[in-house]
């Protein structure tokens, strides 16, 4: 398979000019969805550190680019949601969101802040030993007790002494804040007030309620993301509706 793809074939997702040239970088396989964003394409076309590839191999290959605690050194590694970027060289802290159409949005966030991401559970195995795996969404896979399920969503520690450590943790239920990744309210953070549960491979339908508004709305289950409980983590965690 080609690294490259055509521009104007690029996934809406990625918020790129298609005219500008014929080709664009294109995501490795990995963690992420076919709709994940490969640094190179951040660094040059989002944020504009690079100007061509050249200058985003360059800048890899120092390890300037630190993604989810580990440095990068694939330019073609797709970034996703809630992905944590950091460029120690100028103390630069990135979150990579959604926003309501749908599109990558980066939010530039403290060191602190930085330390820690949010992942969601994508499934759980049984290891050797009968240790519970919990899977999560951006690939990461982390020892963990039986109460957590998938659909939830883990709070992890990215500190190399503390790598993967789970530090809070928002259950996949009704009366909890979810923000929605996928679909035509993608960006919105709203009240899980209904789950139904869908016999076969359907997914199963997720009932929201807006906060502001008191209007309620349905999507699927794949594109729930928790982010709180009472209360949604906004601050924390850069959301913005």
């Amino acid at each position: 398979m080609s690294d490259h793809l055509k521009r104007l074939n690029a996934p809406k997702s990625w918020h790129v000019a298609r005219k500008t040239e014929k080709f664009i970088t294109r995501t490795s396989p990995g963690p992420h969805n076919a709709n994940a964003m490969p640094v190179a394409v951040w660094l040059r076309d989002h944020m504009h550190f690079a100007s061509n590839m050249k200058e985003v191999k360059q800048i890899l290959v120092q390890k300037d680019v630190i993604i989810n605690g580990k440095p990068c050194r694939n330019p073609r590694m797709g970034i996703g949601i809630f992905d944590i970027i950091s460029i120690p060289r100028i103390n630069k802290h990135y979150r990579i969101l959604r926003d309501k159409r749908g599109r990558h949005k980066t939010i530039e966030i403290d060191a602190e802040s930085a330390k820690s991401r949010l992942a969601k559970i994508r499934n759980k195995t049984i290891v050797p030993g009968g240790k519970v795996q919990l899977n999560l969404r951006f690939g990461a896979n982390v020892l963990a007790d039986n109460t957590y399920k998938p659909g939830d969503s883990v709070v992890i520690s990215l500190e190399p002494e503390n790598r993967f450590a789970i530090l809070d943790h928002f259950p996949f239920a009704v009366g909890n804040m979810a923000m929605v990744i996928g679909g035509k309210h993608s960006g919105i953070v709203a009240r899980i007030v209904g789950i139904e549960v869908v016999p076969g491979s359907v997914p199963n339908r997720v009932i929201l309620e807006d906060q502001e508004s008191r209007a309620r709305f349905e999507t699927i289950d794949d594109y729930i993301y928790m982010v709180g409980r009472e209360q949604p983590a906004l601050t924390e965690w850069g959301i913005e509706e």
